[in-house]
């Protein structure tokens, strides 16, 4: 007995030591179970960091997923969602570039067909009977509505892998007002003009009824025919108990939270694996190094040839070092090559994804924007308002205007300046944002959901929020009296009227 209690203390001592000294050790170990089926890589690269973070900490962790198994971790059990409508290796990012529509499409297609299909997968379902021996759900707070029947009556929590949604956060009880924070597709520089208020404003009402429309409407009719005495999805999402944000108000707008509504920027911003020596040794020197990634879903090879071409002839023609991650096929284990990392990498040209812009200013290197679609564009130009990069459109894009945007961003020190200020700021909190996460995740835990977290404003209705029913009762009460009034005023004036036309009638 002596021998075991030994066993857990040095078990322990080890979880402290890889998530971070200043946790307390948990009460016991978590089941805890991740569904993200409608995902993309760099959604399941914010939850990675978090599961393995738990393992470490003696928490056993159930991850549905639509991309395959990253690792063997033996404390993760992966399920990998076998819908073959769900598949981002076969996404062309370079087909919908300047096609908001047809990313729109793509989704409104999609995830109905996820919700008619995945609840009939033999894991999915007997993960569903089995939810009640899960300590706690945790969903991915985007594209995944088709998760929220696991939710009723058992404690959840969302994760939501860019920045906060308006209209996620009003769900859970915190207006964002229009007035100076943006909807979720556009960014408008402070203080915003009347024009940007009033775009923005139409903007934050029509996104959210449109995705209300196109999708969670068409998605609830499929679960209502699967599970018909369930509350409706938008009942269940304002009942969770806190969500993670990737995001961080150094790099972000500041936004009013509340306390169930956690920063965490840069989760998936891990220790740098060490570079390869042919790459370290193709780094070093004395030459500036231009690093150019499209992230995870629009690989360089998919290009079009022009663009191409306008790359290959800038590139020879600058005084730099360029390295180009160019993908003929996405890579099965992914790994976390950070070259941003190296001194010598003065520049990133980045799609402008939300993960590669924070890993970029993390790191304190300027960016070139080349935003292809969904938050990309809304991005490239937030980034640009923090003075850390440049941004091009791709219909715009020559040879001419790629090497002065590179140039600029190398030769003028003030992007430089105003990145490694952000990244200071980024860095500079009590906790990592691993440890944060880890943190409040096993709060929810303890505190049976932490319902003491909730605002009481997610139990309103948009009349009473706006106090509607007031100023219908004051503008009942201001017309009654102006009745009253104007009666009062009819009679008093109408009788001095007639008592004045008699006593003209008697003197004539």
């Amino acid at each position: 007995m002596a021998g075991l209690r030994v066993l857990v203390l040095v078990v322990l001592a080890g979880a402290l030591q890889a998530v971070g000294a200043a946790l307390p050790p948990p009460e016991r170990s978590y089941n805890i179970l991740m569904l993200l089926p409608v995902s993309s890589k760099s959604h399941r690269n914010v939850f990675m960091p978090l599961a393995k973070a738990l393992t470490q900490r003696g928490h056993k962790i159930t991850m549905l997923s639509n991309q395959p198994a990253p690792d063997n971790n033996p404390n993760i059990r992966y399920i990998e969602n076998p819908s073959k409508h769900v598949d981002t290796d076969k996404v062309n990012a370079f087909e919908i570039l300047g096609s908001p529509e047809k990313m729109f499409k793509t989704f409104t297609e999609l995830i109905p067909k996820v919700a008619q299909e995945i609840y009939k997968v033999a894991e999915v379902a007997d993960l569903y009977e089995k939810r009640r021996e899960f300590d706690l759900i945790v969903i991915d707070a985007l594209f995944n509505e088709v998760m929220y029947p696991f939710t009723h009556n058992h404690t959840f929590m969302t994760i939501n892998p860019g920045e906060l949604h308006p209209s996620f956060s009003a769900s859970m009880g915190n207006f964002l007002n229009p007035a100076y924070v943006s909807n979720m597709l556009e960014n408008y520089q402070h203080p915003f003009s009347l024009l940007d208020r009033w775009k923005n404003l139409i903007m934050s009402v029509i996104l959210p009824f449109h995705w209300e429309r196109a999708i969670v409407t068409p998605v609830q009719a499929e679960i209502s025919k699967q599970f018909p005495d369930l509350p409706r999805l938008d009942d269940l999402k304002r009942n969770q108990s806190l969500t993670l944000i990737n995001s961080h108000f150094s790099v972000g707008q500041p936004l009013p939270l509340l306390p169930n509504q956690v920063e965490v920027g840069g989760l998936h911003i891990g220790p740098p694996a060490a570079l390869p020596k042919d790459l370290s040794d193709f780094l070093s020197g004395t030459t500036p190094v231009v690093y150019m990634s499209l992230g995870s879903i629009a690989r360089s090879s998919a290009m079009p040839q022009e663009y191409k071409d306008i790359f290959f002839s800038a590139f020879a023609k600058l005084p730099y070092k360029v390295l180009w991650k160019f993908e003929e096929k996405p890579p099965k284990k992914a790994k976390n090559l950070f070259v941003q990392t190296h001194p010598n990498v003065k520049v990133f040209i980045s799609h402008c994804g939300w993960l590669g812009s924070q890993e970029s200013l993390y790191f304190g290197t300027p960016i070139l924007g080349l935003p292809i679609f969904g938050d990309q564009p809304k991005n490239a130009l937030a980034l640009e308002h923090a003075g850390v990069a440049r941004s091009l459109a791709w219909a715009d894009l020559n040879e001419q205007r790629l090497m002065d945007s590179i140039t600029e961003l190398i030769e003028n020190p003030k992007y430089r300046e105003k990145a490694e200020k952000i990244s200071a700021a980024m860095k500079d909190r009590p906790l990592s944002a691993v440890e944060t996460a880890v943190y409040w995740t096993e709060y929810v835990i303890r505190h049976q959901g932490a319902v003491h977290l909730r605002s009481p404003e997610r139990d309103l209705t948009w009349v009473q929020l706006l106090h509607l029913d007031l100023l219908l009762l004051l503008h009942v009460a201001l017309y009654l009296v102006y009745l009253i009034i104007s009666k009062l005023l009819a009679f008093f004036c109408g009788g001095s009227r007639s008592k004045a036309k008699r006593m003209k009638g008697k003197r004539d």
